[in-house]
């Protein structure tokens, strides 16, 4: 039997399965579906964390290496869970996001048009200024890359801040 044929047949198998146990065979935590992870909206290091330690690896390893960045690279951070993410700001308002998804981490800068060089993702949902990375591995992370978006986005008022 060729590796087709094998392929076929499992295809086969899990159709036809009570479609309950397909679902639990092949749900992703929220977290990592696309879709806002059930974590509350919260202000703080400590939901933050906790929404980090809720990833599976390797994401939970990429997003911890870039909040250690964050925290080195900006003295004032504040910290937020919002929209099942968390979120990064310095003084006023919400600078950039990092979220765990199926095969990567989302890390997305507020006003990242803006940056130089722009960063390469152009994320659905998340507004026309918004521009981000897609990490698969924690050496996907460019720390000096990174660090200079990170401040380069928290000098301009981030989302939630005041109007000028």
């Amino acid at each position: 039997m060729t590796s087709g044929e094998n392929d076929q047949r499992e295809v086969q198998k899990r159709a036809a399965r009570p479609a309950e146990e397909v679902q639990s065979a092949t749900t992703l935590p929220e977290a990592m579906t696309g879709r806002a992870s059930p974590a509350k909206a919260a202000v703080g290091d400590k939901p933050v964390f906790a929404y980090i330690a809720s990833l599976p690896q390797p994401q939970r390893g990429i997003a911890e290496a870039v909040d250690a960045l964050a925290a080195k690279t900006l003295p004032d951070l504040t910290r937020s869970v919002k929209w099942g993410m968390s979120y990064y700001g310095v003084g006023d308002g919400w600078c950039f996001s990092c979220g765990g998804f199926a095969g990567h981490v989302k890390l997305m800068f507020i006003n990242g048009v803006a940056l130089e060089p722009v960063p390469p993702v152009t994320p659905v949902g998340m507004g026309k200024s918004t521009r981000g990375v897609e990490l698969e591995s924690v050496d996907d992370i460019d720390e000096d890359q990174l660090a200079s978006w990170m401040r380069q986005v928290t000098s301009v008022p981030g989302v939630g801040g005041k109007k000028n």
